[in-house]
């Protein structure tokens, strides 16, 4: 089987898109400015049989908000199918759809439609409707020199953070409002989702700063049960849905400091040279590899 990644491209190049923004970013852009997008979560695959249903419900509308606010975008509307199992009880399937709204909701966001099917393993496939009040963020507005900035800290959300996440619509927009190059959330992890960003932009490499990673306690948490060290954690775990940004070095500064988000926002690198970098404490640079999430080639 082809690799998560390879076969997406090779989907790409069967499809003639006529629309502003198509295969390979966090949505589509329709030629009035709409952004649709869609992600599916499947019961083993995303989540472990036995999380909590409300839990289940809320991440898989939030993964798709959070598609939205890579692009600079408001989320409008939802439209949700939910395959439940025949073993489920109606007040479990209920606390899935009372997850979806409240994500929904707490984004002014409507449940608009949907399905409810029968099948052997639980999962729900949401569908999310955005505007753009101006020009969206692309994956691929990323230059030479630019510095390289993410949301959040970063690592270990398997502890719980990729169950109950908050997508970072709010920080996204007044970013957009910043001159932001280019955005993605960290869903597949940092390094592979800094790849996206690199390929799509066609550049070839980036440096990562290790003493700025800003690193997340359940990473530290996670680290001392299973040997690898708390910043392999924060380089390639995904599903902390932070975003991953570049821009101008004159306008980085500025953000970090003018944030006014309870979010803290952090440099951590810059974009240039020769494939994936981290520049160690000591100043020594050594190569990385990406080694997130992939659907086909389990990491």
């Amino acid at each position: 089987m082809l690799g998560e990644f390879e076969f997406i491209d090779w989907i790409r190049r069967q499809v003639k898109c006529s629309i502003p923004v198509g295969i390979g970013d966090d949505c589509a852009v329709l030629p009035d400015g709409t952004l649709l997008t869609i992600d599916a979560i499947v019961e083993g695959v995303h989540f472990a049989r036995g999380t909590g249903w409300y839990d289940v419900g809320w991440k898989a509308c939030a993964c798709n908000l959070s598609d939205i606010a890579a692009m600079g975008g408001r989320a409008c509307y939802v439209v949700a199918v939910t395959a439940l199992r025949a073993d489920m009880t109606g007040e479990e399937a209920q606390e899935i759809v009372r997850g979806i709204l409240a994500a929904a909701g707490m984004f002014g966001c409507e449940l608009v439609g949907g399905d409810v099917v029968a099948s052997e393993v639980v999962t729900v496939t949401i569908a999310a409707i955005g505007k753009l009040d101006s020009r969206p963020i692309l994956r691929s507005g990323a230059t030479d020199g630019d510095a390289i900035l993410v949301t959040g800290a970063l690592g270990g959300s398997l502890l719980g953070k990729h169950l109950r996440f908050v997508p970072r619509l709010a920080e996204a927009r007044w970013l957009k409002d910043r001159g932001v190059h280019a955005m993605v959330d960290v869903s597949d992890g940092l390094l592979s989702d800094l790849g996206h960003i690199l390929r799509e932009s066609q550049l070839g490499g980036a440096t990562l700063f290790e003493d700025r990673i800003p690193i997340s306690p359940d990473a530290e948490r996670m680290a001392g049960s299973d040997g690898r060290s708390p910043l392999e954690h924060a380089l390639n775990d995904g599903e902390d849905f932070e975003l991953l940004f570049t821009t101008a070095k004159e306008a980085a500064g500025e953000i970090v400091k003018e944030n006014p988000f309870e979010t803290p926002i952090t440099i951590i690198g810059e974009v240039g040279g020769r494939g994936l970098r981290l520049r160690r404490s000591d100043g020594r640079l050594e190569h990385l590899d990406a080694h997130g999430y992939d659907h086909f080639r389990k990491s």
